[in-house]
This record gives structure tokens, sequence and C-alpha cells, in this order.
């Protein structure tokens, strides 16, 4: 058989990707995390706090939760379901950083959780940083710039 044969067949066989579906789902429950968030920030502001501490407390609230439901294997199932519906609030990052601490702490609590926790998060952590500090470069020699004009 030859190559463009052999990919024709490949191309025939593969398993199609729903993705409406997936879009749909991702987008359903991403929101209605966001939108339970939103909620949490106005049952704060009940009890009499500001909208920034709201915010906060709610952020705090969503990766407790999202932690939480991680460590009972609930997270997992939802992002089957949603992927990056799950991912893409503060909750995927707080089950980035939880999942593996889980996998290996039959490693010990240093050599397992403390040295494997941030496997998933880490580079996360990293290039964000990265990426938010050549950002501020780029925007503070623009606005230098900007200014002699």
């Amino acid at each position: 058989m030859e190559k463009q044969e052999y990919a024709k067949l490949v191309k025939r066989r593969a398993a199609r990707s729903p993705a409406l579906k997936n879009c749909l789902a991702a987008f359903a429950v991403g929101g209605g995390i966001c939108a339970f968030g939103q909620c949490l920030i106005a049952l704060y502001q009940v009890f009499g706090l500001d909208t920034k501490t709201a915010g906060t407390l709610a952020t705090v609230s969503l990766i407790f939760l999202s932690a939480l439901l991680t460590g009972i294997g609930v997270f997992d199932r939802i992002a089957r379901f949603a992927g990056a519906g799950t991912l893409v609030p503060v909750t995927g990052f707080a089950n980035a950083v939880v999942s593996p601490a889980i996998d290996n702490k039959s490693e010990g609590l240093i050599l397992g959780v403390g040295a494997k926790i941030f496997t998933v998060a880490g580079p996360v952590l990293l290039f964000g940083t990265l990426a938010g500090v050549l950002y501020g470069v780029v925007y503070f020699i623009v606005t230098r710039i900007a200014a002699l004009f």
C-alpha cells in the first residue's frame, strides 16, 4: 500500500470530533462557573463587603471548591464533559495544582506532593509571569515614546 492510499484510508477511518457539541458544552459549563462566581460576588456584597473584596473572596471560594472537587474526583468528570470550559476560569488552575499533588502523594509529602505539585501549573506560572514582564516593558517603552510626541 502506498503512502497516499494509506493516508486516504486513515482519513476515512478517523473518528470525527463533535466540535459543535464540545464547544457548546465548554461554553455552558465555563459560563456556568463564571455565573456562579458572579452569584458569589453578589452574595458576599449582601453581607456588606465592597465589590473588590467580594470579588477576591469569590475567586478564593472558586479555587477552594475546585480543589475540593478535584480531591474527591468530581472535577475530572466535569472536565471530561466540558473540556476547556473548566480550564479557562480560575478553577482550571486550581485543578492543575491539586491533581499532581494527589497523583504523587504515595511518594511522600516532600518528594511526592512537594516536588510534583507545580509540574502542570509551573509552566503556566513561569510563562504567564514572563509574558507579564515583557508586556510591562513594551508598555513602558511605548508610553515613553508616545510622551515625547
